[in-house]
């Protein structure tokens, strides 16, 4: 599975949608139940899944499926 499928599988769980719904308008302006819990619940899944710690600038900018994707390439490669 790469980083993209993994991606999609941690916001299908999160948000309880499939995965048509990913798309360029899947933003937290866009998505109802798009709040700090569930944004907090996101970054949690996203750091597990990828072994990664997001640092509070990307946590703040996490507001899009698109932008999930930018965030993880600065961390591509990086030692846990």
């Amino acid at each position: 599975m790469n980083e993209t499928e993994k991606m999609k599988k941690i916001f299908q769980e999160v948000f309880a949608v499939g995965e048509d719904a990913l798309n360029e308008g899947f933003t937290s302006d866009q998505v109802e139940n798009w709040d700090s819990v569930t944004q907090m619940a996101l970054v949690a899944a996203i750091e597990d899944a990828f072994d990664i710690m997001l640092d509070i600038d990307d946590i703040y900018e996490l507001d899009s499926f698109e932008k999930s994707l930018e965030i993880l390439k600065k961390y591509a490669g990086q030692e846990p």
